[in-house]
């Protein structure tokens, strides 16, 4: 269905527009920062102070960093995640230029996807009439859908930690769909990356978090065909060397 469905509705000419319609307004210099930040804490993500871009390079010391700017600077991220007012008002104040991340698995889970993909589910769901929640447009390259969580240290069967999809520091090993839940993070917008790279919201913290399980199919058949496309153009690409 997903090739004649992306010819029949438009392709990535609909999509575009409708991202631009659609994409929340920010507003100029560090307050906009703070109030998205603080929208986000009220929206129940826990957030934590992380890395950002200097030149094409990261804040921390790690030489050749896998994940520039996207980051927690802190070891103990995960306990040190909050939604206090005060403590990220705090952060935000202190480090002006720091990225933040939103630990997952707590209250929501994020499906990451190549952009491409994203925006071919993403009309896909729409035109479906389900109910999308926040989503958001990683490094030019991927797409964030924020979802309720699916497992608590209460219910253990279901929930699985994140090592099973993908870890934070591994990611590239994941080209399609990768599933952050315990033990996970994203950046969270506003966020910088290298090469003047952004991390922005598409779909603004206004809409519920739904049930990951009603966005899966769509977006684990735009990824399929996503990885497809890319295999068989590194098969076509000659070898050089």
């Amino acid at each position: 269905m997903g090739a004649e469905y992306g010819r029949r509705s438009g392709g990535q000419g609909r999509i575009s527009q409708w991202l631009r319609a659609r994409r929340p307004k920010e507003t100029e210099g560090d307050d906009g920062r703070e109030a998205l930040l603080l929208a986000a804490a009220d929206a129940g993500l826990p957030l934590a102070p992380a890395a950002y871009p200097t030149d094409y390079r990261c804040s921390c010391s790690r030489i050749g960093c896998p994940t520039p700017g996207r980051h927690p600077v802190s070891f103990a991220w995960q306990t040190q995640s909050t939604t206090d007012r005060g403590q990220i008002e705090r952060w935000a104040r202190h480090q002006p230029l720091a990225n933040f991340i939103t630990a997952t698995g707590m209250v929501h889970d994020v499906l990451d996807v190549p952009l491409e993909a994203g925006r071919e589910a993403l009309e896909r769901l729409l035109a479906a009439d389900i109910d999308v929640g926040p989503v958001a447009e990683s490094g030019g390259d991927r797409m964030l859908f924020f979802t309720a969580t699916r497992g608590t240290p209460e219910d253990e069967d279901e929930w699985w930690p994140c090592e099973l999809d993908c870890h934070p520091e591994t990611m590239d090993e994941h080209p399609g769909l990768r599933w952050h839940c315990r033990g996970s993070y994203v950046p969270v917008p506003p966020a910088r990356l290298p090469g003047d790279l952004t991390v922005d919201w598409l779909r603004g913290l206004e809409h519920p978090l739904p049930d990951p399980l009603t966005l899966l199919e769509a977006l684990t058949d735009a990824c399929a065909r996503y990885v497809g496309e890319e295999k068989d153009f590194t098969a076509a690409w000659p070898s050089r060397g």
